[in-house]
């Protein structure tokens, strides 16, 4: 027993001899990693928006970037292409030619991230962008972009979303700019004003119901305006600075326009089609009972927008320096010369 006991020892000793002269620590990791051979895009990508903005877009899917309660499909190479490269030219160059290349890299987005199809929430809404803490976005429905149909509507502004061609302003310009203003009056507040003009007013439970025409006349200058002051002050922002002013002109003009529906029971009042339901506008008076379907006006609505308007100036001036209607005009150019660009070649 002592024999074999001895002989263990010197075996673990032995052992012990042969690790200690080879423990010079090997280089080669014990974790296998995968070299990614760069494309041509992943490199257009480093140099446009990597370098210059550490910003990361990512086209090809990844879960751990994406919301898995959704079904989604990724977005197909050509189409990520080419919204890069209107991104490039519609948002970061628009706001480097407007602010400056500093103001960019300190408060864009970090993240970008593509979907190729769209993504609908409970609500049966279909998500045009998301926004997370103002660091990534992610934009969907790239694979119904018709390269050969580049579309980019800033004179319609009631003008279907379904329709085809898809209006690039409605599904991804604006969308950037709204979810930019959010980045933006997360780092410095705007005045508790605006909070106020339409205080009471807000349809927080029920904003997918109200429609974008019939928003105007309470103030709004979209549904989703309606929903909270933040989205407010951002659809504000966004939607004025992606709008010609034709468009913005027409917007507001739905804001004035009223049809008398009839008189009250007691004839004393017009009744108007407001949010679908007869209200009543101002006193008749004698003599009113035949102008059932004629056309009044009321400017409260186009008022209160542009009150919040100015208010939205105001701090982008102020807060950062941003000249509003300097910015608008670059983009609302670069908006247009989109639909002249070549986007199947990265240069």
């Amino acid at each position: 027993m002592k024999h074999i006991t001895m002989s263990l020892v010197a075996l673990l000793m032995s052992v012990a001899f042969v690790s200690c002269d080879n423990d010079d620590p090997n280089s080669e990791s014990i974790f296998k990693t995968e070299t990614k051979n760069e494309t041509e895009f992943d490199k257009w990508l480093n140099t446009n928006f990597v370098e210059p903005y550490n910003i990361k877009l990512y086209y090809l899917y990844n879960d751990k970037l994406t919301d898995n309660y959704y079904n989604v499909v990724p977005a197909t190479i050509t189409n990520s292409k080419a919204m890069a490269k209107m991104i490039k030219h519609v948002w970061l160059d628009a706001y480097v030619e407007a602010c400056g290349a500093d103001f960019l890299k300190a408060n864009a987005f970090r993240v970008f991230q593509f979907i190729g199809s769209p993504e609908y929430n409970g609500k049966g809404e279909i998500v045009l962008g998301t926004a997370e803490g103002g660091v990534q976005v992610t934009l969907f429905r790239l694979n119904e972009l018709d390269l050969d149909h580049i579309y980019v509507n800033q004179d319609e502004p009631f003008r279907a979303h379904a329709k085809l061609p898809l209006d690039l302003n409605y599904w991804y310009f604006h969308t950037m700019h709204h979810e930019f203003c959010h980045i933006l009056t997360q780092k410095k507040y705007y005045s508790t004003d605006f909070q106020t003009i339409s205080a009471g007013k807000y349809h927080s439970t029920d904003w997918i119901n109200v429609d974008d025409e019939d928003a105007v006349k309470e103030g709004f200058v979209t549904g989703y305006a309606s929903g909270e002051y933040n989205e407010d002050f951002a659809e504000v922002y966004a939607n004025y600075v992606t709008s010609s002013d034709e468009s913005w002109k027409a917007r507001l003009d739905k804001g004035i326009e009223y049809t008398v529906t009839g008189l009250n029971a007691k004839g004393e009042t017009i009744q108007v089609a407001f949010w679908g339901k007869p209200t009543n506008a101002q006193l008749a008076g004698a003599g009113f009972a035949s102008i059932k379907g004629a056309m009044i006006s009321s400017t409260q609505g186009a008022d209160i927008i542009n009150a919040k308007l100015e208010i939205v100036r105001s701090y982008l001036q102020d807060s950062w320096g941003i000249d509003l209607e300097k910015l608008r005009a670059i983009v609302l150019r670069r908006s247009a010369e989109v639909m002249n660009m070549d986007l199947t070649t990265l240069n």
